[in-house]
């Protein structure tokens, strides 16, 4: 565990310059809108280590497929978010030197990212010679205005003379990946100019070989200061402005920049988004810094009042939950069904930035409690109108009907590892339970009827050409699969995979009923396909040991040399930076939940017993290095009554990349997790389950605590959930009355 920032309910603060954990300070300190986001670097030249990472929804490129051969179904390419162009790039020169606080003598400074209105803080104190100044900088991506990035600076002249400060404000195209193959820079300036005050760039991505369609970016940047000013171009991928003024001794000076960020996403045509930029951007530019500053806090106030979760006695708790819900809405709230949650997010390279299974298993119950219902109808959306990609994926491993991708952008897999791309297929059954869950939450049946009978149907006759049948145990099987624990590869019958794929037919066969004769002929579906399904339903394959009443991972668990994680020598964890990947392939060692996530997506279809005997089985075996994991054993630990471990789980789950847990944050943070912390407490320790159209919950409170507070909207009612050492309170503040349950019995809310 690693802590380099101060506890705080409410903000992420350091008031020291890590120079050796600088990347990790920047994935904390990482903003966004849904539309844009960047990670804490800082906005001039920094000669130390650090990574520059500025990103835009939906913007990405296909890199080069690197393995060592390539065999039939593998992906022709990588997809990869890149780099967009640094339009936060503001160099500061004091007396003619620049500013690198990588080298300069620098005091009191700060770092603060305030959570509750979504705006980044640095203070520092700088001096060279005799000359002293205090720098303030804020800046957010704007709620209220998505293509707005606002920077401005506040500068105190504590010299006993007068200081020349000069600003270079810039629009720069020269960016790369760090972590890519693209062999050149991908971006091609198409049309730049500056005035005094003003410029702009719009660039291009360059072509390419894969059908992927390029993508434009249109940036105007406008500035708002009393300084002197003057244009200049530095190369043909830049544009930037020159502002300079001398401070009296004590003075001071103000400074701030605007960029208005447009992509071919919106406008396609050249020269509309061209049009789009300047219309925008004389909006906002229009407003007040004052008034820009106050839609901002409006707008996080509003997510706020019906996210937050409020505990008290625990700050490092408090600060965990926030932190994750902040950083969630920062990456995604539904308003462009095109775009999805990527498990970096707008914090880092890694994962590509693509669409992962995260997003149905771990994100979806999130949206349907915290956002509007239609949040979570366009996540399903996406994956509908990606259905042809999955045919397409189904069809190169010679397969009917779709395999939803593991890594994907547009619908195609967009990755080539073997084992966790042709293997991993359960992710096929979480597609389909995304569907069940809304429905089943929402009580609206009208995506299932309309459209998610597609994708289940599709998903179906995917399962029933996977599966092979038996002929020595007469049961239906599934071989050469990965399961969620990619600490075992290749491997058969994995008990999750089998559940998931048998369940899934189930609800498909469930639902058809329920859709019109016209949509069942649309479907063509023979009654042969049906009575195929239904016979792998009857006669699937599911390992158990019945001696210790447990559901096998996979066949051959038991035959590993069983020891639980606490045999691992010390200064051996992470395993996965520390052994080899055979070494840990042989090992009994679970990289996260895998029978435990069967049995968390269907909690209330398993007997105590069953949970039990499986939780303390596999528990003792996993070693939480999916970032997924804490947080289902946190909210079985809590089903179980295992309060002390449910605790830790939760802690784990909420504070992963606070406390960096798995020495792994310096590459951005685990986005798609961060729902775990909220899943930990509304479906761990409150208990929050839906069952035939009923809400219900059994809350605790963990020992450490004084009392947690919660919202969940539910079917067109807001509600709040008080939990203290007195009780629970279940207060209904909008919406028509309803009957829960609370303690297993059942409650009039009014």
């Amino acid at each position: 565990m690693q802590r380099i920032f101060e506890i705080d309910p409410w903000k992420i603060v350091t008031h020291k310059l890590d120079k050796e954990n600088k990347r990790l300070q920047e994935s904390m300190t990482s903003i966004g809108n849904g539309y844009m986001g960047m990670r804490g670097m800082f906005e001039e030249d920094y000669s130390g280590d650090t990574l520059h990472g500025l990103y835009i929804g939906g913007i990405w490129y296909p890199d080069k497929t690197v393995v060592g051969w390539w065999k039939n179904g593998y992906p022709k390419y990588f997809g990869k978010v890149i780099n967009a162009i640094n339009f936060a790039k503001t160099n500061i020169l004091i007396d003619g030197e620049k500013v690198d606080l990588a080298k300069d003598n620098i005091s009191d400074f700060e770092i603060s990212l305030d959570m509750k209105n979504g705006i980044l803080t640095r203070k520092f104190t700088i001096t060279k010679g005799d000359k002293k100044l205090a720098f303030t900088i804020d800046r957010f991506v704007s709620i209220a205005d998505k293509q707005l990035f606002e920077l401005s600076y506040h500068v105190e002249n504590l010299s006993d003379a007068p200081v020349k400060v000069e600003f270079v404000s810039a629009i720069d195209a020269d960016v790369a990946n760090e972590d890519s193959n693209y062999d050149e820079k991908f971006w091609e300036v198409q049309d730049k100019n500056q005035s005094e005050n003003d410029a702009y760039l719009i660039a291009k991505t360059k072509p390419n070989n894969y059908d992927v369609p390029q993508f434009t970016v249109g940036v105007k940047i406008e500035h708002h200061t009393d300084m002197d000013t003057q244009s200049e171009s530095e190369n043909d991928l830049m544009v930037s402005n020159h502002f300079t003024k001398e401070i009296s001794a004590k003075g001071e000076l103000s400074f701030e920049k605007r960029a208005t960020v447009v992509t071919s996403r919106a406008y396609d045509d050249p020269a509309t988004l061209k049009a789009a930029m300047e219309t925008l951007s004389t909006k906002i530019n229009a407003k007040s810094l004052d008034t820009l500053v106050k839609e901002q806090e409006q707008g996080w106030a509003d997510r706020w009042e019906m996210a937050d979760v409020e505990i008290s006695g625990d700050d490092a708790a408090q600060q965990g939950i926030r932190f994750n819900l902040f950083q969630l809405f920062s990456t995604f709230y539904g308003e462009d069904k095109r775009l999805n949650i990527g498990p970096k997010g707008f914090t880092g390279e890694k994962y590509g930035g693509a669409t992962y299974w995260d997003t149905e298993g771990f994100a979806v119950p999130l949206y349907l409690s915290l956002a509007d219902q239609e949040v979570t109808r366009n996540l399903l959306e996406y994956r509908f109108n990606q259905l042809p990609g999955a045919f397409h994926n189904a069809r190169e491993q010679g397969l009917k009907g779709a395999l939803y991708p593991m890594v994907t952008f547009n619908g195609i897999e967009n990755h080539n590892e073997w084992e966790i791309t042709f293997e991993e297929i359960h992710r096929n059954g979480t597609i389909a339970y995304a569907i069940y869950n809304y429905t089943r939450y929402t009580g609206d049946e009208s995506y299932l009827k309309s459209k998610g009978i597609d994708v289940l149907t599709a998903i179906s006759r995917f399962w029933a050409d996977r599966v092979h049948f038996s002929e020595r145990k007469q049961q239906y099987m599934i071989h050469g699969v990965t399961g969620p624990n990619e600490y075992e590869n290749n491997i058969n019958n994995n008990w999750y995979t089998n559940f998931l794929a048998r369940w899934t037919l189930e609800y498909t066969l469930e639902s058809l009923k329920k859709v019109s004769s016209s949509k069942m002929n649309d479907l063509a579906i023979e009654q042969s396909e049906l009575d195929k399904w239904q016979d792998i339903i009857d006669r699937m394959y599911l390992p158990e040991d019945k001696d210790l009443g447990i559901f096998l991972q996979q066949d051959g668990f038991l035959d590993k040399d069983i020891k639980p994680v606490s045999a691992i020598p010390e200064g051996q964890r992470p395993i996965n930076q520390n052994w080899s990947w055979d070494h840990i392939l042989r090992s009994p060692y679970i990289k996260q939940a895998d029978v435990l996530q069967g049995i968390w997506y269907f909690i209330n279809d398993f007997t105590p017993e069953q949970k039990k005997r499986n939780f303390d089985f596999y528990e003792p075996l996993t070693v939480h290095e999916s970032s997924l994991s804490a947080s289902v054993h946190a909210i079985l630990a809590a089903d179980l009554h295992y309060e002390d471990k449910a605790v830790e789980m939760y802690a784990r789950t909420a504070r992963l990349d606070l406390d960096n847990y798995n020495n792994d944050t310096v590459d951005g943070l685990h986005i798609t997790s961060m729902t775990g912390s909220w899943l930990a407490i509304v479906q761990g320790f409150a208990g929050m389950r839906v069952q035939d159209g009923m809400l219900s919950f059994k809350p605790f409170v963990p020992k450490q605590w004084g009392s947690y507070k919660f919202h969940v909207n539910f079917r067109g009612r807001l509600l709040k959930i008080t939990v203290d050492r007195d009780g629970s309170r279940i207060d209904l503040l909008k919406g028509e009355p309803m009957v829960i349950k609370l303690n297993d019995q059942e409650l009039e809310l009014k």
